[in-house]
């Protein structure tokens, strides 16, 4: 990812709202099934770290990052809570304008 997708992104979270709370329990398999099927709807989603959270709020992207085959876009500290910015590009949005052969080059690329 450039630096310039990179705070694009950063611009598109800016306004979004977190879509789940990693809080006491820090990040449990649960809630990382749940991000990753968070992914088949949106391919920008923020997390947001709560204070009671003992672990890292970068550790925790980097492990939802790692296990959910995403990437970290920002991670940001606040006074009240801390967030972190995900992205995992979408295969389903380019399917609308394949032809038949770019479906299947569209599959390759996706599977990989």
């Amino acid at each position: 990812m450039t630096s310039k997708q990179r705070a694009y992104l950063k611009s598109l979270a800016s306004s979004l709202n977190p879509i789940f709370q990693v809080g006491k329990a820090s990040l449990t398999p649960e809630l990382t099934d749940a991000i990753a099927e968070a992914f088949h709807k949106n391919e920008l989603i923020k997390v947001a770290v709560l204070k009671n959270c003992m672990d890292d709020p970068g550790e925790i992207a980097d492990m939802v990052a790692g296990r959910t085959h995403s990437q970290v876009v920002q991670v940001l500290n606040a006074p009240h809570c801390d967030f972190a910015a995900l992205f995992m590009k979408s295969c389903a949005r380019k399917k609308r304008n394949c032809t038949k052969t770019g479906w299947i080059r569209l599959w390759i690329l996706c599977l990989t």
